[in-house]
């Protein structure tokens, strides 16, 4: 383990890759590492368990949702972000859906919402109950069988994130993106979710991206 110490504008896009992000750069360059954790042991004080059970098994963290509690199941990392790359990898366990998020500092900021039949990458509602809305920059069918391991990838600098799950990729701009960030954590609704190979790792804007953009879809192209 490794610790270092409102109307959007948005353009969304997605695309579907062969190589994972770490092979080929999309948005961000991976700078040097924040935060890792094989998540093959409890967690440890830097991590907030807000709701639900959170324990090792078989090598990995398992979230399950608790009846009582009448909320999803949240861990979250106690650290503050600018630019990051985030890597971890899943596997569904029963749980009806997981997501990795990030907040800003009041508030949901963005996050990858995976079922057992779908993905979805979106910037949050950032009020609750006020104007703002979630804006949803990819919806994907994809079926996760149980028991079988899936890479989860989330690059944010500046104002654009880039949410990948396996092939499925989806990104988009915000102004709120360019705020402080804090908190990335998992979710889990019902029991249960696994989770492994965690890290976060700082970030610089890809010299490409412009040339990376002008290769994907339209807004609004699906896979």
């Amino acid at each position: 383990m490794k610790i270092l110490s409102r109307i959007p504008f948005l353009f969304g896009v997605v695309l579907s890759v062969a190589a994972h992000a770490e092979d080929k750069p999309m948005l961000a360059i991976p700078g040097p590492v924040l935060y890792e954790n094989k998540l093959d042991a409890a967690p440890g004080p830097e991590w907030k368990a807000a709701k639900g059970k959170w324990e090792a098994v078989e090598g990995s963290l398992r979230g399950s949702e608790i009846p009582a509690d009448k909320h999803g199941a949240v861990i979250r990392l106690t650290q503050k972000l600018t630019d990051f790359v985030i890597d971890a990898e899943f596997c569904f366990s029963g749980a009806k859906s997981t997501s990795l998020s990030i907040d800003a500092v009041k508030d949901h900021m963005a996050r990858i919402v995976i079922t057992p039949s779908s993905v979805t990458i979106r910037r949050d509602d950032n009020d609750h109950d006020g104007p703002d809305k979630a804006i949803t920059f990819g919806v994907f069918p994809k079926k996760f069988e149980p028991g079988t391991w899936h890479k989860i990838h989330l690059e944010m600098v500046g104002d654009t994130m880039v949410g990948q799950v396996d092939d499925l990729v989806a990104w988009g701009s915000d102004p709120l993106f360019a705020t402080p960030k804090t908190a990335p954590g998992f979710t889990a609704a019902g029991q249960s979710i696994q989770l492994r190979n965690f890290s976060v790792r700082s970030a610089t804007l890809n010299p490409a991206w412009e040339s990376v953009k002008a290769t994907l879809p339209k807004p609004g192209a699906k896979k």
